[in-house]
């Protein structure tokens, strides 16, 4: 089989996608994965092809990169985004694609362009995002509405991100040459559509609601390829070694805004020390850097999680999928900072699951108390016997998990 893995958006929305293509070229298939272009050397260090996508998720707003703003603008900045997508998928997927895997940012197009090609597509989320009464929609906040508010929710929630895509997918089905076809009318296809989505979240973390209908499924987690080989850096290896293992604190894709990277640095270790702890920051989008004579803090670029996490005492992250799912794997407790989007859900998973601190908003960081806040987060995390106990429990569910063998066992019974 020649397969296309279509993912777009930020970090945590791409870097899964690898581990899995490398397991499906394992079992023999020729898996391309199309991403933007910033993911390249990702993407060819899994031994997979790459294929480029137009969109850049850091401009046009796809993914979880913009620091938070209106959401008027932030409407804008996406639907500019997916009208950059649907062009590139086109492209991505011509040379002889036999099946089409779409995340959930690449399905509301790649599913047109599958039947245009007139193959087989399998949608393959990192969230549950399918409408339940178990909890409301998980860009939405966390707030339960009852189980027909949140299932209504969840419809709403469907509707939305049609209405963001409708010029896309318009413009795109005419580019293939396709018959025009309504929201509504790809709204209805959809609903009476009994194909399997298998969503790359455990259900270790988020049961599986029991209104969903046969076919959706939480088939566990796919993880970022990770070399055999792979070692962290020297200088980090040095200074885990050093001492006590330190606190990660990493926002991943999340933006500071508004030039507040030092503040937001000066806030993070100025909480570390107050706490008595070491640390490890990540830079990432929001350019955390730590004092340049800091001994006890030390400052890194991406390194991979699964090597890292283990050897740390808590994690303090934005609260993503990808990062939530890689500290519990570890069995690290964690303090979650949620921006936007579908974090605050994760934050409120590892509340429930007594592996993570309530959440500490990424906005209050600025506050004038923000030190004394998330030191006391820092510390219950890491002193506190609890968290790393549940933490570890969980990760002792996951160790039975295989998401992306379930992936291909879906893909054997598609052909």
């Amino acid at each position: 089989m020649k397969i296309l893995i279509a993912a777009a958006g930020s970090y945590g929305d791409v870097a899964p996608y690898t581990g899995l293509g490398a397991r499906l070229r394992e079992a023999g298939h020729t898996v391309a994965l199309a991403a933007d272009t910033s993911y390249a050397r990702l993407v060819r260090a899994a031994g997979l092809e790459f294929r480029a996508l137009p969109a850049d998720p850091r401009n046009d707003g796809g993914g979880d990169g913009a620091a938070p703003g209106g959401k008027r603008e932030l409407m804008r900045r996406a639907a500019a985004f997916v009208r950059d997508l649907g062009p590139g998928l086109a492209g991505a997927a011509a040379p002889g694609t036999d099946l089409l895997l779409l995340s959930a940012t690449t399905a509301p197009l790649g599913r047109h362009v599958a039947e245009a090609l007139g193959i087989p597509s399998l949608d393959l989320p990192l969230q549950p995002n399918a409408p339940t009464g178990a909890f409301p929609p998980v860009v939405t906040g966390t707030r339960s509405l009852g189980r027909w508010g949140n299932r209504a929710a969840g419809r709403l929630s469907l509707r939305i991100v049609d209405r963001l895509y409708a010029d896309g997918v318009r413009d795109l089905r005419a580019r293939l040459g396709l018959p025009p076809a309504s929201a509504r009318a790809i709204r209805r296809r959809r609903n009476a559509d009994s194909r399997p989505v298998l969503h790359g979240v455990s259900p270790a973390l988020v049961p599986r609601p029991a209104d969903w209908r046969p076919g959706l499924e939480l088939v566990g987690n796919w993880w970022p390829y990770t070399a055999p080989d792979a070692a962290l850096p020297p200088e980090l290896a040095d200074f885990l070694s050093a001492g006590p293992p330190p606190v990660f604190v990493g926002f991943g894709s999340m933006a500071a805004g508004g030039g507040d990277s030092e503040r937001l640095a000066a806030t993070v270790v100025g909480a570390l020390r107050r706490a008595k702890v070491r640390g490890v920051l990540q830079s990432g989008w929001a350019g955390l850097t730590g004092p340049a004579d800091g001994a006890d803090i030390l400052t890194v670029g991406e390194v991979p999680h699964a090597l890292l996490f283990p050897r740390t005492a808590a994690v303090v992250h934005h609260a993503g999928a990808g990062t939530t799912a890689a500290a519990l794997r570890a069995g690290v407790p964690a303090v979650p900072v949620p921006v936007t989007a579908d974090q605050p859900f994760w934050a409120a998973r590892l509340a429930a699951v007594g592996a993570g601190t309530e959440a500490v908003p990424f906005g209050a960081l600025t506050a004038e108390n923000a030190v004394d806040h998330l030191a006391e987060a820092i510390g219950r995390a890491v002193r506190e016997p609890s968290y790393r106990t549940a933490a570890t429990a969980v990760a002792r569910r996951m160790e039975g998990e295989d998401g992306a063998g379930e992936v291909l066992k879906a893909v054997e019974r598609v052909v």
